[in-house]
């Protein structure tokens, strides 16, 4: 089985498992998912959904973010591992998108790369969810493991990974491999799986 088939069928799986996957982070508005994805990193979605519960009754517009000084803000998030650098950078995020983008979030992949805390993934994270936009394919870690497993891609660098996966992936697809695959490495086969029952165990 060739590549381009043997995606597109690991699609079609995990659309049924997956029939409507969204993003596990709680946010109301394309700003407050920036806050939540940098807030990510190297953190629980849990965790972050419970930082977020307050947070975002407590600052409710972009503006509410610029105000606020970097020690209260650092308070307000201090449960969140490296909350200091993610304070900085979110901090000067609100000033960017509030100066130079009239107090919008982006909408394009290069514009949002220019953000503090903001990768390809993340990027692709936000165009996706707040903006129903594919530009690229979410590659975390799950996605990185799987797609090695799978033989989609040889790389080890995500950027790499996700080129050999657009390449084979449909556009309109983009959206619901890359969440599928997460959920799937959550919820059906880990790291540690030995392969026995997972669903998609025939492609390996």
């Amino acid at each position: 089985m060739n590549n381009n088939q043997k995606a597109k069928d690991i699609v079609s799986k995990l659309k049924e498992l997956f029939p409507n996957p969204k993003t596990p982070l709680n946010h109301s508005n394309p700003w407050e998912l920036y806050v939540a994805v940098a807030l990510s990193a190297q953190q629980t979605d849990v965790g972050v959904n419970k930082v977020t519960d307050i947070l975002f009754r407590k600052y409710k517009t972009l503006n509410d973010y610029t105000k606020v000084s970097l020690q209260e803000f650092e308070t307000d998030i201090h449960s969140i591992n490296f909350y200091k650098g993610k304070a900085k950078a979110i901090k000067k995020a609100a000033d960017i998108v509030s100066t130079e983008y009239k107090g919008k979030m982006p909408e394009n992949m290069d514009d949002l790369l220019k953000l503090p805390f903001i990768g390809r993934k993340t990027a692709n994270v936000i165009l996706q969810e707040a903006f129903g936009k594919s530009e690229g394919i979410v590659v975390d870690t799950h996605v990185k493991r799987l797609a090695n497993l799978f033989g989609l891609s040889s790389q080890k660098d995500p950027v790499k990974i996700e080129r050999d996966l657009m390449e084979i992936v449909p556009q309109k697809d983009w959206r619901e491999f890359g969440l599928g695959l997460i959920y799937y490495g959550r919820e059906y086969c880990k790291a540690s799986c030995k392969h026995v029952e997972c669903s998609l165990r025939k492609f390996i």
